[in-house]
């Protein structure tokens, strides 16, 4: 008993320390007291799992929790599932089936969500059961697999030379609906749905050919799918499976190599996979595994690549390696034998973008609360800047005041954005400004700016409560003063999360998603007035937006 309640104070103390100096103390203190209950009901009988259980929670795990907490259950932005331990988190043995249910069910603000009301009460329990037994192992995904998953749907001479329709292509949105496997395309200026396409389980993200005509989607099920927009409607023309689990695809834009090659970073198995981007034909296979950027150099086997980004001066492509905290960048000249500069940083490293020179790569090293900063075209790390619990930018946000050109990261752990000075000059690559979002407590997912805008927007996504978490917090980039928190339209509701400008950077359009009435709502950047507001049967919990233009010329 002593050994479990050290777990549990141990665990709630990870919580706590996640929430940072804003989080809500309610919540806190009522999560505190949930597992300190806990404690006192739990035993150390054996646990049963059937072969179908283990088959139905080891889905349950991949869909929802393996992107914080790892694949094998080793960790990464969150704390390590193993039964016994790994020296560093609890054993999820000794924190026993009542402990780790408090945590599944009411999560934490540092970033893990509440599944209670969206997991099932059977879910629940078989992950609680789940968790406290050895994970299954992952199985090998190579070049011949790949190969064997290759699908040329319309070979390159049988596609149009020229666009078939009249439509601005540059102002097309995609948009994920990640829980249904879909990507649907609207028309940004007409704000008609054109197609709704399956693109695999759980769209992570999508990118855009160097031209702009191809959108690629990369999902968790580690598909890759290319989306023609010069056909009258547009199609899927190939597709490959790439992995098992995934969250990052990008395209050569390189003058010389634009639309030559596309490069996948896989989460499970761990590896760089090369293909030809225009029919996606796989071309090689890097496995990234090895010794981490600190403390001991321990070998990492899971090293899952978490973002990428291509040069716009360079022929590279900046792969983020998450657990080792190493900055890849692979130089695709040679694509069957590509050469990678390895860059030690800090881990856990995710998701970042350009400054505004497109000269410097920022990347939040989330679970080390800090963001780390690449010179790119001379190949070196610049520094490592402290900002806050979590940081997770998406692509960042550029803008430029009277505190100088600024490069702003929002945070996964606390209600705070930070602004790096990217400019040369005093305070160069420091936190020079820092504001807070509207109420208190939760984190967010994103922030986003135009270079045509006036304004910069934040959700609150991960706020515990609805009325903040449905909200959208607008501020005016020359001062950074909050200008007006939106709250969900009438006849909308759940979480907002997301935002994408159209090509002219005079609309903004939000994603309403986990709520009875999901939307995307286009707003006046200008006005702040809701313009339009897109639902429908087959609007099902939009997520993810990449309009094309701003997609392909890396604005952030």
């Amino acid at each position: 008993m002593k050994k479990l309640k050290f777990a549990l104070l141990f665990l709630s103390s990870i919580f706590m320390f996640s929430c940072g100096g804003d989080g809500d103390t309610s919540t806190k203190h009522e999560v505190a007291k949930k597992t300190d209950d806990a404690s006192k009901g739990a035993g150390s009988k054996e646990i049963s799992i059937t072969s179908a259980e283990m088959e139905r929670g080891s889905q349950i795990f991949f869909d929802k929790c393996a992107g914080c907490h790892g694949s094998s259950r080793k960790g990464a932005t969150g704390p390590s599932l193993l039964p016994d331990g790994d020296g560093k988190s609890p054993a999820t043995k000794a924190l026993g089936t009542a402990g780790i249910k408090v945590f599944i069910e009411y999560g934490t603000p540092g970033g893990m969500p509440e599944w209670k009301g969206i997991l099932s009460d059977e879910d629940i329990e078989l992950m609680t059961r789940f968790l406290q037994v050895d994970p299954p192992p992952i199985p090998p995904f190579g070049i011949d697999k790949m190969k064997d998953t290759w699908k040329l749907k319309v070979p390159v001479a049988d596609r149009p030379t020229k666009p078939q329709h009249k439509r601005n292509i540059d102002n097309y949105f995609g948009v994920i609906m990640r829980d249904a496997g879909k990507v649907a395309i609207i028309d940004g200026d007409t704000k008609e749905k054109l197609v709704v396409l399956k693109t695999g389980f759980a769209v992570h993200i999508l990118r855009t050919s160097a031209s702009g005509r191809y959108i690629y989607s990369v999902g968790r099920d580690g598909r890759i799918t290319m989306i023609d927009t010069y056909t009258k409607v547009p199609q899927i023309v190939a597709e490959v499976r790439a992995g098992l689990d995934s969250r990052s695809v990008e395209v050569s834009k390189y003058k010389g190599y634009e639309d030559k090659y596309l490069v996948f970073g896989g989460y499970s198995p761990s590896h760089i996979a090369i293909f030809d981007a225009q029919t996606l034909e796989p071309i090689s296979v890097t496995p990234t595994a090895g010794k981490a950027c600190d403390g001991d150099h321990e070998f990492i086997e899971e090293a899952r690549v978490a973002s990428i980004v291509a040069s716009h001066t360079d022929p590279v492509w900046i792969c983020n390696v998450k657990e080792r905290g190493m900055v890849d960048i692979v130089d695709y000249t040679n694509p069957k034998k590509p050469k990678i500069t390895e860059i030690p940083s800090a881990r856990f490293l995710h998701d970042g973008g350009w400054d505004s020179s497109e000269k410097y790569f920022l990347v939040a090293a989330n679970a080390s609360n800090k963001v780390v900063v690449i010179d790119v075209p001379n190949k070196k790390l610049v520094k490592i800047i402290d900002t806050g619990i979590k940081p997770h930018p998406g692509r960042g946000v550029n803008i430029k005041n009277k505190w100088g050109n600024l490069w702003g990261t929002s945070h996964l752990g606390e209600n705070k954005i930070s602004f790096i000075k990217t400019n040369p000059g005093k305070g160069q690559w420091t936190v020079v400004k820092e504001i807070k979002g509207s109420g208190s407590g939760g984190g967010s997912l994103f922030v986003k700016s135009h270079p045509k805008s006036h304004h910069l927007w934040l959700d609150r996504t991960l706020n515990p409560k609805a009325e903040l978490n449905s909200a959208v917090d607008v501020f005016d980039t020359r001062t950074l003063e909050l200008v007006k928190t939106l709250k969900a339209p009438e006849g909308v509701d759940g979480r907002a999360v997301h935002f994408e400008y159209n090509k002219a950077g005079d609309e903004v359009w939000v994603s309403y998603f986990m709520g009875k009435k999901s939307a995307i709502v286009i707003y006046n950047d200008k006005t702040l007035k809701v313009k339009q507001i897109i639902q429908g049967d087959w609007v099902e919990n939009p997520t993810g937006k990449f309009n094309v233009y701003n997609t392909t010329h890396d604005i952030n």
